[in-house]
């Protein structure tokens, strides 16, 4: 499975407004992060949970042992950029900690059961990340 060719077609799909085959476009964003080594712009389809003044989003990598590219982005440049619906705005990035992660990731764990599938296959911890608009 090529993902980068899936995630082209899905940004392409995105941006044109249309339907985004095998996915959900009211639960799909696109992250625009700063490559770490690059300082290139790096755009990433992915789901979020909105919590009202902030959408989360979650470092699963499908549980593979590694962090996504664009969450070790993030971490190195936390000035991001949303597109969701029609909508394009600056973004501030947050990893959660403490007693708040622990919080969170048990009810994203509830809502959406396949990631408590993702953390079963990983010894890393999971990161989820709160996008505040600037």
């Amino acid at each position: 499975m090529d993902f980068k060719e899936i995630n082209r077609a899905t940004i392409a799909q995105f941006r044109a407004g249309g339907e985004i085959e095998g996915m959900q476009r009211d639960k799909l964003l696109l992250l625009t992060t700063t490559g770490r080594a690059t300082g290139r712009a790096h755009t990433t389809p992915m789901m979020f949970h909105d919590v009202g003044d902030r959408l989360l989003v979650i470092a699963s990598n499908l549980g593979a042992p590694e962090h996504p590219d664009w969450y070790r982005n993030l971490v190195a440049e936390p000035a991001v950029t949303v597109e969701i619906g029609d909508e394009t705005y600056p973004a501030i990035a947050a990893p959660f900690e403490g007693e708040e992660y622990d919080r969170v990731w048990t009810m994203l764990k509830q809502a959406y059961p396949f990631f408590a599938e993702h953390e079963t296959k990983t010894d890393r911890t999971i990161p989820v990340i709160a996008l505040t608009r600037r």
